[in-house]
């Protein structure tokens, strides 16, 4: 037998002396570039906002204005007021309802959105979280891009039990740090080589390597001299640092091969939440756009803001449509006129997600529009403040992946959202029959 070839990818695009990428070829062997060239990526996203949303009664006039989900249902259905900044959308979206996690039904509303992507256990006096869709879908396609996720929020950070700032929990329920300094993000991830040259990013990259290996090699001895508790908190601190090891590893391997061109001049860095929030999740928007574009992750959540009126979103109606109060106190109102009231910033918020279809319809990659082979899933954990049930969803995009749009669909509440979840993974390529707590596959024809 002959000895095994291996062609380096950037060997042979000098040796040509052309600009154009090449198809990959097996003989060059690496594992972190796509098995599957040729063959449109497939992508997933999960978008977030907190506290529910404006369910006027039936019969009342608010009801037919202001209520978050539509009029009817079916091809016929109509939009009230806050969903109609996805009117141009129709064809693209689905609206769903009904759907929820059943083991979050009774907790408290806030605590439900740390379980919206998990389907988590979190009904007893420990926080028992489990791994979220989105990183069940970022293990099996990082070996495909430069990072096997992109987790954003306004806040950043993870905050804590029942009021995170974050979507992402990892395969042992806990919480992944997001970030939201955009600035900071745009030269984390896009500038060329970490903003330096090839070869000073490389001696970083071996500089971090070695203070890796190091306090990996200090912790071991540290551990054997820690009682029970003190290990527990030394063990998820190294399996945070086995991450920050794998991700250097992932830079090295893909230093030599050269980012997809990209067109950065509409980006705006000068936009700041306390002052105008629109431009400010528009931007972290076109982040967003921008990764799934140089196809640097194929996964991306978006927390919009923190639950209970914590972090800065509570501030967004007041800033953003002069309202005297913030998002929390709206939603706790319970007077009979303040139906526009909240209305109105629901349909502020929905207006932030439709400028994201826009995006997604009107930017292209050599496959053609982003949202044909994106699949991305917005809504919340409540469909009122403290009412964990009836979550109010909008699945948009996914046509190349057969996703039949242009409905609006019910469930009963004997449905968990998990099937939901094990539908998206199927026809987003990974194919899987269970996911939390789920009972199969969600039985519709949006997802076939």
């Amino acid at each position: 037998m002959g000895k095994s070839f291996k062609l380096k990818r950037r060997t042979f695009l000098k040796g040509l002396g052309v600009a154009c990428m090449l198809p990959y070829l097996e003989a060059m062997g690496d594992p972190f570039v796509s098995s599957t060239a040729g063959e449109a990526p497939k992508r997933l996203c999960f978008v977030y906002f907190p506290n529910g949303v404006g369910l006027p009664p039936e019969g009342s006039r608010s009801h037919n204005l202001w209520n978050w989900f539509p009029i009817g249902s079916g091809k016929n259905y109509k939009f009230t007021r806050t969903l109609s900044p996805l009117s141009p959308h129709r064809e693209d979206i689905s609206i769903l309802g009904g759907l929820s996690h059943p083991k979050s039904r009774h907790l408290l509303g806030h605590l439900a959105g740390d379980t919206w992507l998990t389907g988590g256990d979190l009904r007893g006096s420990e926080y028992r979280n489990s791994i979220s869709v989105d990183q069940v879908a970022a293990q099996k396609f990082s070996k495909h891009t430069r990072y096997p996720y992109l987790a954003l929020s306004t806040d950043g950070g993870v905050g804590y039990k029942s009021r995170v700032s974050t979507l992402s929990f990892d395969h042992t329920g806990k919480p992944i740090p997001t970030e939201h300094r955009h600035r900071a993000i745009f030269e984390r991830y896009f500038a060329p080589n970490g903003g330096g040259t090839t070869s000073a990013r490389r001696k970083s990259l071996e500089q971090d390597q070695k203070i890796v290996d190091l306090i990996l090699a200090d912790s071991k001895q540290l551990q054997k001299r820690l009682g029970k508790n003190d290990q527990q908190k030394l063990d998820e601190y190294m399996t945070s640092l086995s991450s920050v090891e794998e991700q250097i590893q992932r830079n090295e391997k893909w230093l030599d091969i050269p980012m997809k061109s990209f067109d950065a001049s509409d980006l705006n860095f000068n936009v700041s939440a306390t002052v105008n929030p629109e431009s400010y999740i528009r931007s972290s928007f076109d982040l967003m756009i921008l990764g799934l574009q140089t196809d640097l992750t194929r996964v991306m959540t978006y927390m919009m803001a923190r639950e209970d009126g914590l972090g800065l979103g509570e501030n967004f109606p007041k800033l953003a449509l002069g309202l005297k109060r913030g998002h929390h106190a709206i939603s706790h109102d319970k007077s009979t006129n303040h139906w526009e009231e909240w209305g109105r910033y629901d349909q502020w918020l929905t207006k932030q997600f439709s400028y994201f279809v826009d995006k997604l319809k009107n930017t292209s990659d050599e496959y053609g529009p982003l949202i044909d082979n994106t699949l991305v899933l917005y809504g919340s954990a409540c469909s009122s403040t403290h009412d964990a049930v009836n979550y109010p969803l909008v699945l948009a995009g996914g046509k190349n992946m057969g996703v039949k749009h242009g409905t609006y669909q019910q469930f009963n509440d004997k449905v968990p959202m998990s099937n939901l979840f094990v539908s998206m993974l199927n026809t987003i390529g990974i194919q899987t029959e269970s996911f939390s707590d789920s009972t199969g596959k969600l039985e519709t024809d949006i997802l076939g």
